[in-house]
């Protein structure tokens, strides 16, 4: 319901009141006013329309494929289905991504806690302790990363974190391919030797 509700008043009691002292009238009124405006948020929530997933699963898996040939398999907790003019999976319990070679080997994980599917633009975007991990064991940690289907890349503008076996490296911004095995941080801010 738009607005606030004004309560009853019992007019005939404050009739007399009022009538007694006439400068009670002016702040009744403003008051009356006042309680009966709509907060503009008030009627921007209330003219929304809620949009519900068409598609509710659990234990989702996901397996994507070119040619016949398995490329990768997605799982999620819970996944819901959105439909009408933007389309989209939304993955918000968390998700978990694996990339397969031709020989059905995993060559690198994702994971995150947050994620959505664009199913039209053929784009998967991750939030909240991103994760990737290829079969060098190097690791990927970001709080964004997008993942674009088409082209095999994925991709941030956030502050990346890239941990290999000799060295961590800082920066701003990452461009890879799906498995990993290739990437490149756009704005190195420090890299740290690690002892063996």
């Amino acid at each position: 319901m738009i607005g606030r509700m004004v309560r009853c008043i019992n007019f005939t009691r404050m009739k007399a009141n009022v009538m007694k002292h006439p400068v009670l009238l002016l702040p009744f009124l403003l008051f009356i006013i006042s309680s009966c405006q709509n907060k503009e948020e008030d009627i921007i929530k209330a003219s929304r329309k809620e949009v519900l997933p068409v598609e509710t699963g659990r234990d989702v898996k996901i397996m994507y494929s070119d040619s016949f040939q398995l490329k990768a398999i997605l799982q999620a907790p819970l996944m819901e289905r959105f439909t009408g003019d933007n389309p989209h999976l939304l993955m918000k319990d968390g998700v978990k991504l694996q990339f397969y070679n031709k020989n059905k080997k995993v060559t690198s994980s994702l994971t995150a806690r947050w994620a959505i599917s664009r199913e039209q633009e053929k784009i998967m975007e991750a939030k909240n302790n991103v994760v990737v991990v290829n079969e060098k064991n190097e690791m990927l940690n970001t709080e964004h990363l997008i993942w674009d289907e088409r082209t095999k890349r994925i991709r941030t503008d956030a502050f990346a974190k890239i941990t290999t076996s000799d060295e961590v490296i800082f920066g701003e911004g990452l461009e890879a391919n799906e498995d990993f095995s290739w990437y490149r941080i756009l704005k190195v801010k420090g890299t740290i030797n690690v002892k063996k």
